[in-house]
């Protein structure tokens, strides 16, 4: 059984924190060290706390470095052959672990579907309010238009870091699709047509996809101009996922979430 180094970046979400580790400790495969990046923010001793039972390393940072070197430092102090993404505020199904490690048996980087959820929060409880299956093709021609690849839960083999390097600060809201583009071109990529991860997406919140702005602009400049891409829009993400070029690319998945949420020891000892 191979060690799966789960990294994990996180920043003031304390509650989003412990329900992704209550997710953590109901997979079904048990060979996991999580490393956990707290990038400047407000200490998370208390919530690690409550998982004991966890393989949990802790890393502190004394400033915030931001969320891709982040990213950066959690992989370089991974134990595991295998690295396993995921942000501090996005779940994992409890077969995921053990189904992605499978899967990597026949190539080198691995990612699932997702199934978006749109939430309230009740006494700093996240209340699925909505939910949307995203599960795209894996055409790689097509992928250098429109990005479908979400890394939270994503496992790859250590090694690819050896041959590539880290993850681009530089690009910075793009690190996601910059990684993917470089694995593509040298690995073995496959996706898993199972919605096994559940990706957060409030509303109200400020999440990185509804920031249309200048900055964002230059950082997609700034993968197109790595990458050759030309000129890439800066739409909506949901409107972005109605355009043709991209709605042609849906693709049928599994379907396994019951819907209900996922409740924290962090909320259920209050």
């Amino acid at each position: 059984m191979q060690l799966v180094s789960v990294v994990i970046p996180t920043y003031n979400r304390p509650y989003p924190l412990a329900e992704l580790l209550e997710s953590l400790s109901r997979q079904t495969y048990a060979k996991m060290d999580i490393i956990i990046v707290n990038d400047g923010g407000d200490r998370v001793d208390d919530i690690v706390a409550h998982y004991p039972e966890l393989d949990v390393q802790l890393i502190h940072c004394a400033e915030n470095v931001g969320h891709v070197e982040a990213r950066n430092i959690g992989v370089k102090a991974a134990k595991g052959d295998v690295i396993m993404l995921c942000d501090d505020d996005d779940l994992l199904l409890p077969c995921h672990v053990e189904r992605m490690v499978r899967e990597l048996a026949d190539a080198d980087f691995v990612y699932s579907d997702v199934e978006i959820f749109h939430y309230r929060v009740h006494h700093n409880q996240r209340i699925p309010t909505e939910r949307f299956l995203f599960a795209y093709d894996d055409d790689q021609e097509a992928m250098r238009k429109f990005s479908t690849y979400v890394p939270s839960g994503s496992i790859y083999r250590r090694d690819i870091h050896e041959k590539i390097g880290y993850f681009d600060p530089y690009v910075n809201n793009y690190w996601d699709w910059d990684f993917f583009l470089r694995v593509s071109s040298s690995f073995r990529v496959k996706r898993v047509a199972v919605a096994s991860v559940l990706y957060a997406f409030s509303n109200e919140g400020d999440h990185l996809s509804r920031q249309m702005n200048d900055r964002r602009q230059m950082y997609l400049d700034r993968l197109s101009k790595k990458h050759g891409l030309g000129n890439l829009p800066t739409k909506n993400f949901w409107l972005l996922l109605e355009e043709p070029e991209v709605a042609k690319r849906k693709a049928p998945s599994e379907v396994i979430w019951d819907g209900t949420p996922i409740v924290s020891r962090l909320k259920r000892h209050l």
